[in-house]
């Protein structure tokens, strides 16, 4: 056996054992390599004759192909192996539980701002919109609010300059009174929205949620108030009778003023609205007074008409049963999970407002 012959047996022993593919790279070279074995045969054969030229030519070539063949079989045997272990330490148990999804939930008092919304939509009230911070003027002075009224103290509104002109709005009237400066009456809108007050216990909040509800018009009166009022509040605890009383009262801006009870019982441990002999207070209301028509520049000898004002989160506390205002604020998804609505629980008339 010559010695080409013995080295390329060599080299099929290695390739036959080997399982590296940076050996079988170097074996490459080795053989098919600028110096390597075939070429260092290939030098050889111009020292042979015409007959020995074609016999060694042939055997070369033949070797050469066996290699060829052995080391591309080998590199993709190489190739399944180390990708076969790489699939092996990356492969996924699925027989294991997956991942918990939780979907996130739709807030209390976003899902009541919608429940009282879609109630006056029905009735023909739209939905106005105003900025946080207010000027002196929005907030109080248009509303019919005296310079001496305990709301306009620093320890009851949050000013944001000495001058006590810019502040954060204590209520959402000042986007009726926007509403009322850029358009012609009649209007019917309702102004849900934050409002800021400086208070703070387990029924108050410096920041708290509210909606005011606004309808002038010619010819309308405290009866047309009673109806609209007794219509959301049987809508919006879907109940279908309801104790309902006006109570006298004083606000500024409306005059005659009114707060408004509903009846209720306690019936195991739970609030039952609309029956009993009970009384609990849920909103303001009345006529507005003259006086703010004419700062909205509306003629109150040609139009008239009423106003309300609604706690939001204080509606929310008593339908669904929540019995601290402070948690509203906490950002506990513990809590939101339990009282949070799923997002596509979205209120409607006709199928019901709530679950």
């Amino acid at each position: 056996m010559s010695d080409f012959e013995k080295k390329i047996s060599e080299f099929k022993n290695i390739l036959s054992e080997t399982q590296d593919a940076k050996l079988i790279e170097t074996l490459k070279t080795e053989i098919f390599g600028k110096n390597g074995l075939i070429n260092h045969e290939f030098k050889k054969i111009g020292s042979l004759s015409p007959e020995e030229k074609k016999i060694f030519a042939s055997t070369i070539n033949k070797s050469k192909q066996e290699l060829q063949d052995i080391i591309r079989h080998k590199e993709n045997e190489v190739l399944n192996k180390n990708l076969n272990e790489k699939l092996e330490k990356e492969k996924v148990d699925v027989t294991l539980p997956e991942k918990e999804f939780k979907i996130g939930k739709i807030h209390p008092v976003s899902q009541v701002i919608d429940e009282i919304s879609c109630i006056f939509s029905e009735i023909g009230f739209s939905v106005e919109e105003g900025p946080d911070v207010e000027n002196d003027y929005n907030n109080f002075t248009a509303l019919n609010t005296p310079e001496n009224h305990p709301a306009k103290d620093m320890h009851d509104t949050f000013y944001l300059d000495k001058d006590m002109k810019t502040l954060l709005r204590t209520h959402t009237s000042p986007v009726q009174v926007r509403t009322m400066l850029k358009g012609k009456p009649p209007f019917k809108i309702i102004a849900p929205g934050r409002t800021y007050r400086s208070d703070s216990d387990q029924t108050h909040t410096p920041m708290f949620h509210q909606l005011e509800g606004l309808h002038i018009d010619k010819n309308i009166n405290m009866g047309h108030l009673k109806g609209c009022l007794n219509y959301f509040i049987k809508e919006f605890f879907e109940i279908k009778k309801i104790k309902m009383r006006f109570r006298p009262s004083h606000f500024p801006f409306t005059e005659p003023s009114a707060e408004v009870d509903i009846g209720y019982k306690i019936e195991n441990n739970k609030i039952i609205i609309g029956e009993g002999d009970r009384w609990l207070e849920i909103l303001g209301c009345g006529m507005v007074h003259p006086n703010v028509l004419k700062n909205c520049k509306v003629d109150s000898k040609i139009y008239q008409g009423f106003a309300f004002g609604i706690g939001i989160d204080r509606l929310a506390m008593l339908k669904y049963g929540i019995n601290d205002l402070r948690s509203f604020f906490e950002c506990d998804y513990r809590w939101l999970n339990y009282y949070g609505f799923d997002p596509l629980d979205v209120p409607t008339n006709y199928r019901g407002l709530s679950r």
